[in-house]
């Protein structure tokens, strides 16, 4: 009974990580170029009481085991890369990626960052920026006249100044993608950074060798499906609430023997 204490907290543990990580889905329903996370489980230890193959005679052999789980234990945060809804702004620096890719951007520690979020702004000096003032990578800088921007889909910036009818391109929009974006560490500020599990970062052009293409005027909503966490907080709550009942169970059942009298 003491095992049944132990197993069943385990699995209330792993459904308390499992309802923390729908939360975080939720609570980011409304983050720009969000990718929603799921928890993976796996059993863990098992006491063998009688293995399979055992001898019970000369000419009897069991024939399967008889075992004891030790419980569940959670494993990894898996990030589904799926791309969200496309929002219309009409900002002509809000920027989306229609398929594979992620922007660079560069860390004040000199790090490469990587994001979905496509919400730039210009600096003082007329540089593309995030929110939080990072600049893109490779630099794109606006001529302080600039009168209007135009980002193409395959990530050509070009700008409209004045006294001239053509238009003067300023720079090249440069997209990452990962053979495992599955290993890439999340840091808070919609960003990403490479890990030995991610690879290193291929390079590439908007468009052009399996990189999505560029929506300028767009934003790429969550990746989260209200209704889908809705139902994955019912089972994780329906689970916590088996293995509660488990712990309940066996405590009733250590009373009851220790309330047995000759």
């Amino acid at each position: 009974m003491i095992k049944a204490l132990r197993t069943a907290a385990s699995g209330m543990v792993a459904q308390q990580l499992n309802i923390d990580t729908i939360a975080n889905n939720l609570a980011n329903v409304n983050t720009t170029g969000y990718k929603k996370s799921k928890v993976e489980f796996q059993d863990v230890l098992y006491e063998n009481v009688r293995r399979a193959g055992t001898n019970v005679s000369a000419e009897n052999v069991v024939p399967v085991n008889l075992q004891v789980g030790y419980g569940a234990k959670p494993i990894a945060t898996v990030r589904t890369f799926d791309t969200g809804d496309l929002n219309p702004t009409d900002n002509p620096l809000d920027v989306a990626i229609q398929g594979n890719g992620f922007f660079q951007v560069s860390m004040p520690d000199g790090t490469v960052a990587y994001t979905r979020d496509g919400a730039f702004k210009v600096s003082s000096d007329g540089r593309l920026v995030t929110a939080d003032g990072f600049f893109m990578t490779p630099e794109i800088t606006l001529p302080q006249d600039t009168e209007a921007i135009s980002v193409g889909i395959d990530g050509r910036v070009q700008v409209s100044l004045p006294g001239q009818l053509d238009p003067q391109e300023v720079g090249q929009i440069e997209l990452a993608k990962f053979l495992n974006p599955g290993g890439l560490n999340a840091i808070g500020h919609n960003l990403f950074l490479a890990t030995a599990s991610s690879g290193d970062a291929i390079l590439g052009n908007p468009s052009e060798n399996g990189f999505g293409e560029l929506a300028q005027g767009y934003l790429e909503m969550a990746n989260v499906e209200v209704v889908d966490e809705m139902v994955n907080m019912i089972l994780a709550q329906r689970a916590y609430e088996i293995n509660a009942k488990a712990i309940q169970t066996s405590d009733d059942m250590s009373r009851i023997a220790n309330e047995l009298k000759r």
